[in-house]
C-alpha cells in the first residue's frame, strides 16, 4: 500500500524560471514524511531524524495552483532504521523519485533507538512486496 499527500505548491517555491525550485522538492518530502509518520492513530511518538536523502530529478514542475501528489512507501526495514520511496507525480507523469533513510531517535536520550513492534507492524503495512529486503527483493504470498 502506499500513502498519498496532496502537496500544495506556493509561489514562493518557484526559481527565476518559474519551476518549482530543485531544493523546494525536499520540503515537499519532508510534509509528505510527517503527514505519514505523525498522525493521530499512528505515530513515531519518540521521533525520528532523517540520515540519507537520494533524489533524482525527472523533469520540471512549473509552479500552478493546484497540489501535486506525492507516493510514499517502505522499502526496507531493519532494526533501527527503514528507508521510505517516494514518487512526485501527476497520474503518469513523475517529476522526482526520491528515497530517504530514517533513523528512529530517542531525543531525552540523544541516541538512535531500533525501531518498536508497533512500528515496524505499521511500517509493513506500506511495505512493497517487489522491495521487501527481508526476503532479497522477491515478493512473498500473505
Amino acid at each position: 500500500m502506499r500513502h498519498i499527500y496532496r502537496c500544495p505548491l506556493r509561489w514562493a517555491d518557484m526559481d527565476a524560471y518559474g519551476h518549482v525550485n530543485n531544493v523546494v522538492f525536499l520540503r515537499y518530502l519532508e510534509e509528505a514524511r510527517i503527514d505519514f509518520l505523525f498522525r493521530p492513530d499512528k505515530e513515531f511518538k519518540q521521533g525520528s531524524v532523517v540520515a540519507r536523502h537520494e533524489i533524482d530529478y525527472k523533469r520540471q514542475l512549473v509552479h500552478r495552483h493546484e497540489p501535486v501528489d506525492i507516493e510514499l512507501w517502505v522499502t526496507e526495514v531493519r532494526a533501527a532504521s527503514f528507508t521510505l520511496a517516494y514518487e512526485v507525480k501527476d497520474g503518469d507523469l513523475v517529476y522526482v523519485r526520491a528515497s530517504t533513510v530514517i533513523v528512529p531517535f530517542d531525543f531525552e536520550a540523544q541516541a538512535p533507538r531500533r525501531i518498536t513492534a508497533e512500528e515496524r507492524e505499521f511500517l509493513r503495512e506500506y511495505r512493497d512486496p517487489a522491495e521487501d529486503s527481508e526476503t532479497g527483493g522477491k515478493a512473498v504470498a500473505a
